[in-house]
Parts: C-alpha cells; structure tokens; sequence
C-alpha cells in the first residue's frame, strides 16, 4: 500500500511540473524588449536605426514585405546567412548576409523585435521554432 501512495505523490508532482511548463506563455513584449538590444549589436550598422536599410545595397526590414512573408526564412537566414538575389519591397538586393552567431532565445528576440517594429506585426517567433530551424 505504501508502494502504491509513493508512486502516486510521484506521478502527482511530475504531472504538475509538466502542467507547469505548458502552461507557461512566451512573453512577446519581454523578447522584443531583449531583441532591440540585439539588433543594436548585431543588425544596425546595416538595416539602419528604424530599418530602412540603404536601397539597393542593404534591404529594409522596416515593413518589409520579403521578411514578413516566411517566419521560417527569416529563422534560417539568421542562422545561415543570406546570399544571392531577394527582392524587397519591389526593389531587388543582390548581397550578402552572413550568419549571425546567436542564441535561439536571440534570434527569437531580434526577429520578434524586427517584426513588431517600424510598422511590422507579425507572430511571436519562440526559441523553439529557431531550435526546430537550427536542426
């Protein structure tokens, strides 16, 4: 009998702490808090203060169509880098991004930043997604 109320209390309190962790909310105001910082380090000498780039050379992340249009994309070029010709806004770029040594946690921050910044909304990206990218 003492087995069985051990065993019980156990799975009890595991099955709290699952329930603990799902029930957790990524806080998008907090990461987009931490990614301006971000792209203050990493992001502004190209993409410009309020991310107008510099037309034909560095492309806009401020409403920028390209960006917004692939979550996943964005994931992969910050993690990979970017090359080659992409088209922003109607005008084409042809250069080349290289990838950014971060953190999931980072790169959810400064796309979270980017993309709820200078007229961008969009959905929350979760360093889960980035790790799910990274693979």
């Amino acid at each position: 009998m003492r087995e069985i109320t051990i065993v019980s209390t156990f799975l009890i309190v595991v099955i709290s702490l699952m329930s603990f962790e799902t029930n957790q909310k990524f806080d998008l105001k907090a990461s987009i808090e931490r990614g301006k910082e971000v792209y203050g380090i990493h992001c502004i000498t190209c993409h410009m203060e309020k991310g107008e780039g510099l037309e034909g050379v560095f492309p806009p992340v401020a409403k920028s169509d390209y960006m917004m249009a692939d979550k996943n994309r964005s994931i992969k070029e910050i993690l990979e880098g970017a090359r080659g010709e992409m088209k922003v806004n109607g005008v084409v770029y042809n250069g080349e991004m290289p990838a950014i040594d971060l953190t999931d946690e980072q790169v959810s921050d400064v796309l979270n930043y980017v993309r709820n910044s200078w007229g961008n909304k969009g959905a929350a990206v979760t360093p889960a997604e980035v790790k799910a990218q990274r693979k």
